[in-house]
């Protein structure tokens, strides 16, 4: 028992180090515009791949690869599939929406020196198949999470990310050359910025306010809600 509360004591982080992770996910932004022109330098760029690469997966599988598009012409190329897919989204989007969506920023793919192209290899022999027979899934789940490793990384290192989501994925995969049995996960702007905003850019722009935490929550059953509010007192 002594040397088990030796082992937590030394594997604890300090009060400074626990707010910091919690500053991290709280200013955590999308960030869609603002972004300078200087490039991450390579070690600044391996570090973020190397947190990204720490997240859990099912069964270690390990399913995250990473492609980072510098060329100019690529990037003017996704560019300009942003732009046919936003014309499409835009035209779908409810009449009453409409030119409320039309004053949105929805990417900053211009305006970044790099961007990073997330896929998932679900069919990998990585792992033994553990954890994917029922849920399936869970190889995708298990990218968004090493996604999400990295976007905090990245918000520690005063650095943006931009989830580009308005993008045609089988597109976007024959101009990367991606093998057609990889999973187009996630398209990202990353680079230097000027800054982060207070709110997220859609709660800023009025798009969509952030749920009460209460309302989302339930205990045991789905029609039953969790008493948050009590167990914040």
């Amino acid at each position: 028992m002594v040397e088990s509360s030796v082992m937590k004591s030394k594997s604890a982080f300090t009060q400074d180090e626990r707010n910091a992770v919690y500053r991290a996910i709280r200013e955590r932004r999308d960030v869609r515009s603002g972004y300078l022109s200087r490039p991450l330098e390579d070690d600044i760029l391996l570090k973020l791949l190397s947190a990204a690469h720490m997240a859990p997966s099912v069964g270690l599988m390990q399913p995250w690869r990473f492609v980072v598009v510098r060329d100019a012409g690529l990037r003017a190329a996704v560019h300009d599939n942003f732009l046919c897919a936003n014309r499409k989204a835009e035209a779908a989007c409810p009449a009453d929406r409409r030119a409320a969506y039309g004053q949105l920023r929805l990417e900053g793919l211009l305006d970044t020196p790099q961007h990073l192209c997330v896929v998932c290899d679900s069919i990998s022999e990585r792992g033994h198949g553990l954890g994917r027979n029922s849920m399936p899934r869970t190889a995708s789940h298990s990218v968004v999470c090493a996604i999400q490793n990295l976007w905090l990384a990245a918000r520690a290192e005063g650095i943006g990310v931009g989830w580009v989501s308005i993008l045609d994925p089988s597109a976007i995969k024959a101009l990367l050359k991606i093998p057609s049995h990889l999973e187009l996960v996630a398209y990202l702007c990353l680079g230097y910025v000027e800054g982060f905003s207070a709110l997220p850019d859609l709660e800023r722009d009025e798009w969509e306010q952030r749920e009460e935490l209460a309302s989302l929550v339930r205990v045991n059953y789905f029609d039953q809600p969790y008493p948050v509010a009590e167990a914040g007192q």
